[in-house]
């Protein structure tokens, strides 16, 4: 069964936890708590990567995706992945970069993630991360706040602002190895109600000095951090969306090899054939090649 840390309070909603809960399944049915003895016994001496979802996202789907996406993973071993929950779904504005998600999500990191972190997985061979959406936020804001080094980083379609690497996070992006980043120019909702969230916060149009794209859809501005990995942008003819990095279907026949998933040029064919599932199942083979 997948390892969870969980810092949501309730199921649906609700604000963060007061701690860390270490938890284990695959769903909301056989979901239960994870003795955390067996937990840093798991880690330790392993490589650690802790994947985490986006905004809008409630408990029963987090366990469902980051389960699902963890069966699709093809990690080097020695290493163990371990699922984040956190509540993206708090507050929903039909728009990104409002006041209230966000803080949540640099609470999640800054508060709980980054110190549990601290003091428990110092055993780890090394720590790694990958993030959804606003997930983001939620693991560059743990990085920012841990004394732990992170080797390796993965964003998936970003929901944060494309100068995030250079400005907000730019310590944080310097003390990881890699950095790699997945953006698509047909993510629908990050091309659509990221500036409209930016229009609600109070600014006014593209070219005002506080407009900025997503990271996720049109991926860093420059200066680029010197540890980003390229090439980033998904093809625009895959209209890979939004939801496509983590959602939940049979894997295609045969699996995606990782040795095979790096972004390829406008045109390619779709991997697998673009047999069901294939997106969700490029994606981890994509973070598992990065992850090497």
């Amino acid at each position: 069964m997948t390892r969870f840390l969980d810092v949501r309070l309730d199921p649906v909603g609700g604000t963060l936890a007061a701690s860390v809960a270490i938890q284990q399944g695959t769903n909301s049915n056989n979901y239960q708590s994870m003795d955390k003895t067996q937990l840093l016994s798991d880690i330790r001496g392993r490589n650690v990567l802790i994947a985490t979802h986006g905004f809008h996202v409630d408990r029963a789907n987090g366990i469902a995706c980051l389960s699902n996406w963890e069966g699709l993973l093809d990690l080097a071993p020695p290493s163990v992945f371990v699922g984040l929950l956190w509540p993206g779904d708090s507050i929903w504005a039909h728009g990104l970069d409002y006041p209230e998600e966000p803080k949540v999500a640099n609470e999640a990191g800054r508060n709980l993630i980054a110190p549990f972190l601290d003091c428990n997985f110092g055993d780890a061979a090394s720590i790694s991360f990958a993030s959804h959406s606003l997930g983001a936020r939620v693991v560059l804001e743990t990085i920012a706040n841990m004394r732990l080094a992170v080797r390796r980083l993965t964003l998936m379609a970003g929901a944060i602002d494309d100068n995030c690497l250079n400005t907000e996070f730019a310590a944080a992006a310097g003390n990881i190895g890699a950095i790699s980043v997945l953006a698509s120019p047909k993510d629908e909702v990050l091309s659509a109600l990221f500036p409209l969230g930016n229009l609600i916060g109070g600014i006014i149009a593209e070219g005002h000095p506080w407009w900025h794209a997503a990271l996720g859809h049109s991926g860093p501005s420059t200066p680029m951090p010197g540890n980003l990995k390229i090439p980033l942008q998904i093809p625009s003819v895959w209209e890979y969306g939004h939801h496509n990095y983590l959602q939940v279907d049979p894997p295609p026949s045969p699996a995606i090899p990782a040795q095979e998933a790096e972004v390829p040029p406008e045109g390619s064919p779709l991997p697998a054939g673009g047999a069901t599932g294939w997106q969700e199942a490029w994606s981890a083979a994509f973070c598992s090649k990065r992850f090497l």
